[in-house]
């Protein structure tokens, strides 16, 4: 039995030394450089086929992307080089490439570009084939701008464009819904006013100083 054994681990030892050494690490997926130049008022982006095919996703959505994060207008010609619309720099591509990688083909959890976009009741899905793992590709969430604030507030200090002359002489401005008189200003000038006193649409301010424009 112990022969037997002993013939077995031999054997196991010699199929093992000819097997191929096990790979502990799997190499960081690199995205070619951008080859990209310059030509008159347009950028010749020369190498987009390749970058398409090393990502694995739609030449026409990944031109979308790249168009509208840049902020210009282009398309693909026949021989596979993409045109853009004024000077970009190739430094500027490649971080929106960067981005797309990051959002549209790199599994969030195991990190593997192994991956590919499925629709699911008008939901994009990110599915890794690697890993099983799958998320939802949201649209990104607008900025809100923030409201101005059209209230003002006695013993603030605003600054206001004097748009008028009322008929004791004092400047006129508005804000909001405010009318709010200055003494001691011009039409035309911006100028800074602490609001002295507020009574419903009306406001009385002193200058305090010229505005930034």
């Amino acid at each position: 039995m112990s022969e037997d054994k002993s013939s077995y681990d031999d054997l196991l030892k010699r199929a093992r030394k000819k097997l191929p050494e096990e790979i502990s690490h799997h190499e960081r997926f690199q995205v070619p450089s951008v080859d990209s130049f310059v030509e008159g008022n347009t950028t010749i982006f020369r190498n987009f086929s390749e970058i398409v095919d090393t990502i694995n996703r739609d030449s026409d959505r990944f031109l979308k992307y790249l168009l509208r994060e840049l902020g210009t207008a282009g398309e693909i010609e026949e021989s596979g080089r993409a045109i853009f619309k004024g000077k970009l720099g190739s430094k500027k591509i490649e971080e929106k490439i960067e981005n797309f990688v990051e959002r549209y083909v790199l599994c969030t959890e195991c990190g593997k570009p192994d991956t590919r976009l499925v629709k699911e009741d008008r939901i994009t899905i990110l599915q890794c084939d690697a890993c099983g793992a799958h998320r939802p590709l949201r649209g990104k969430k607008k900025k809100v701008q923030a409201v101005e604030d059209k209230d003002i507030r006695e013993g603030e200090v605003y600054e206001l464009l004097i748009q008028d002359i009322g008929r004791e002489g004092d400047g006129m401005a508005r804000k909001g819904k405010y009318t709010i008189y200055i003494p001691g200003t011009t039409k035309g000038e911006s100028v800074k006013a602490r609001i002295n006193h507020v009574t419903g649409t009306l406001a009385f301010g002193t200058l305090v100083g010229k505005g930034s424009n």
